[in-house]
Parts: structure tokens; sequence; C-alpha cells
């Protein structure tokens, strides 16, 4: 859908230097852009890619000016550049109805604004809120709730008494509410403890695909309002996870760990069980965590430690060759001046 340059200024929070009236048909990559399409720059780099294309706007933040191209001036182009995606590329919409595959039990309560696509099943005494879509696949289980404007792709499932907020987006394959780890001892065999507690997403929460979240052995594993988490995460029973909180691609929580808001915990760590993360902590990719972090602090490593404590033994862990080879000189040397 075209837009007007003004009108995409309004829209993205920016002022438009050059002819606010032009007609902008699409939004590209410098590199990909034709005449008539928006591009954006975050730094020197991407601006000058821009100013070369073929591109009749540039999204750029106050530092830069062009002789040559419309510019949409804003204070933080890659904010700006998200909006604008969405500008062009909306969300697909879902008539509601519900689809003649759909299984329903009676008793379950869906608003007349939902879309119930082909194949899923809804059980027992769920509730689902206005405008939710449940695209095709889907399994949502006894006594569920899902609020407003819940967006689930094909195949997830939902185990009973999930608890799911608003504006939440579920991807493909991703499993919520299934059984914790939990076995204990028992002359010889692993006994199964029951996992009877479920799993509760706060608003504006989304999930990508192919994540386990493991519903509570007692109680709840609960994920925050506003937190993003990404492909192939594993979630153990009882766990916390904070508002605004983002865990990256690979990650493992064990059990009963409490993380604070606003966490980041990038790609392949591994969390063990029943420790405290603070508020604002962030922990680097591939760390294993054993030990409670404190708000705000950097970790990393295995053991994961204090970033500053971690890096110094890297930077000596790197000056090992160098040490050995000067050990085996004075070696030789004192080997030399003992035989003479």
């Amino acid at each position: 859908m075209p837009f007007t340059a003004a009108e995409i200024a309004r829209q993205i929070g920016g002022e438009v230097v050059g002819d606010d009236n032009v007609i902008l048909q699409g939004f590209a990559l410098a590199e990909h852009a034709r005449a008539g399409d928006l591009t954006f720059a975050e730094n020197e780099v991407f601006f000058a890619r821009a100013e070369q294309s073929a591109a009749t706007a540039i999204i750029a933040d106050h530092r830069f000016s062009s002789t040559g191209k419309i510019l949409i001036r804003v204070p933080n182009a890659r904010v700006a550049f998200a909006r604008a995606m969405a500008l062009f590329f909306p969300e697909r919409t879902y008539a509601a109805g519900i689809h003649p595959t759909a299984v329903v039990a009676p008793n379950a309560q869906v608003d007349a604004s939902v879309h119930i696509g082909p194949h899923c099943v809804v059980g027992e005494r769920v509730k689902i809120g206005a405008r939710s879509v449940l695209q095709a696949g889907n399994f949502v289980g006894d006594d569920s709730r899902l609020g407003d404007e819940v967006n689930l792709f094909p195949n997830v499932t939902l185990y009973s008494h999930t608890e799911v907020g608003a504006r939440v987006r579920i991807h493909a394959g991703t499993v919520v509410g299934s059984d914790g780890f939990g076995y204990v001892l028992d002359g010889g065999i692993h006994r199964k403890v029951p996992q009877i507690g479920n799993v509760v997403i706060g608003d504006d929460v989304e999930i990508g695909a192919n994540v386990a979240i493991d519903r509570g052995a007692l109680g709840s594993t609960v994920i925050g309002k506003g937190s993003k988490i990404d492909n192939l995460v594993q979630i153990g029973h009882n766990v916390e996870i904070g508002e605004g909180s983002i865990v990256i691609s690979q990650v493992g929580i064990a059990g009963s760990v409490k993380l604070g808001s606003y966490v980041v915990i990038a790609g392949q760590v591994g969390i063990a069980g029943h420790l405290k993360i603070g508020n604002q902590v962030t922990i680097a990719a591939k760390s294993g965590v054993m030990h409670d972090i404190p708000d705000g602090a950097t970790w990393l490593g295995i053991p994961a430690q204090p970033d500053k404590q971690a890096k110094r033994q890297l930077i000596a862990f790197q000056r090992l060759p160098d040490l050995i080879r000067r050990v085996n000189e004075l070696e030789r040397k004192l080997g030399e001046k003992s035989k003479e």
C-alpha cells in the first residue's frame, strides 16, 4: 500500500526533509531498493549505501543530511524502521468463525470475533477472548484461558489450565504446560513426581517456534509481561521470568529459577536449578550459570562469573603459550648451568 512521506512521518514520529507529498510505494533494504521505495539507515555505513541506492527516501536520525534523497528524520532509526515495516507489511487478518474440522467443547466460551482454523481442538471450559486466532492444528487443553488478540501459529499445544494474557503470539510447534522433569529415586526406580501446576503467560509476550515451557510441579511457571522468548528454548517447571526479559535461542533454564525484569540471556546459556537472577542482568552466550547473580550484573563463561573477572582469566589463558615457552627456556638455561 503506498503512502506519502508526510503520512509515514506522522506514523513513525518523524519529520520530512524534502518533498513531503512524494508517494512511496514500498520498503526495502538499500541494496534492493528501487525508485519509489523507502529505506532506512541507522549508522554512517548504512546511510552511505542508502544514498547510493535507487531509493527515493531514507529514514535516518537527525545527524544525517542529503542533497539527493528525501529524508524522514527520526529520534531513533531502528524504532522507526520497525514502525514503518508494520505500515508496509501489516499482519494478516483472519475472519471470525470456526472451521468445520475444528472440535470445540460445547461448554467452551469463545468470543464471536475469534477465528478457529482447521483441525483445532478446544477443550472443556476453555475461555478465548476477542479477536484471538487459532491458525491450524492447535490444541487448547481443558480449563485454559486465552486473552484478547492471542495468535497461536500452527501446531501450538497448550496443556490444561494454561493462562495466556492479551496480545500474546506463540509460534509453530511450541508446547506450553507439558510435565516438568521431576523424579525421585525410590527402590532403584525413578518414580515420577506428579506435575499438577500450570503455566501463566503475561500480556504482550512473544514465544518463538519449538519452545518447551513446563508446567509447575505445584503452583505456576510464569512468563512476565512483555517478555520475548526465541526459538528452541527450554523453560523448566516453576521458573519465573520477570517483565520485559529477552531469552535467546537454545537457552535451557532448570526448574525453580527466578529471573528478574529486563534480563537478557544470550544463546545457548544454561542455568542450574533454584537460582535467583536479578533485574537487568545480562548473561553472555554459551555461559553456564551455577550461582545467583545480583541486579544489573553482566556475567559470562563456564562456570559463569562477573564479566571483568572472566575477561581477566581469558586474557591470562591466551598468554599461557608464551608463558610456557618462557618457562621452558628458563628451565633449559638453568639445566645448562647446573651441568657446568
